[in-house]
């Protein structure tokens, strides 16, 4: 019989939708003094499953992945423990100072990062331009996965 765990294991499809239907992932990096430091960002996830996020160049998190490149991601959803479904992600976080990168993350996360259309494209990166010359890319590359998805149980606990 398997596992109450296995049995509510999503399948990489479900994981890669459950993921890309969601807009906000909290990113948790090691603070000062080892405490966790958990923040709210939106994301865009890559083909290979790499999660990418842009964030201000100063900010702790990138202080935090200066120091130590561990990081944990969630993203969660339900109100009714049988709705309960999230995920877990372990791995390393690289920053990346790239503008070409930054501006592409910030097209992936608002939904415009494949257009096809050369003028809407270059409209699409005059209108992140600004910010994105702020900004870093933090990219984290999946090393351990772990998800839910209580709906699976069929009401029973």
């Amino acid at each position: 019989m398997p596992s109450r765990r296995d049995l509510i294991r999503m399948s990489d499809d479900e994981l890669r939708s459950f993921l890309r239907s969601s807009k906000t992932i909290i990113i948790n990096s090691n603070g000062p003094g080892g405490y966790p430091h958990p923040m709210p960002m939106w994301f865009a996830v890559d083909d290979d499953g790499s999660v990418r996020m842009t964030t201000f160049r100063k900010s702790q998190k990138v202080r935090n992945i200066g120091r130590d490149p561990k990081v944990s991601l969630l993203v969660e959803s339900g109100e009714e423990y049988n709705q309960l479904r999230g995920v877990v992600i372990y791995g390393r976080a690289r920053v990346v100072d790239d503008l070409a990168v930054v501006t592409q993350t910030l097209l992936a996360i608002g939904g415009i990062g494949n257009l096809a259309d050369p003028v809407a494209r270059k409209g699409a990166e005059a209108a992140v331009a600004k910010t994105a010359a702020k900004r870093v890319a933090i990219l984290i590359r999946p090393e351990k996965t772990v998800s839910w998805d209580h709906s699976k149980l069929g009401g029973t606990y």
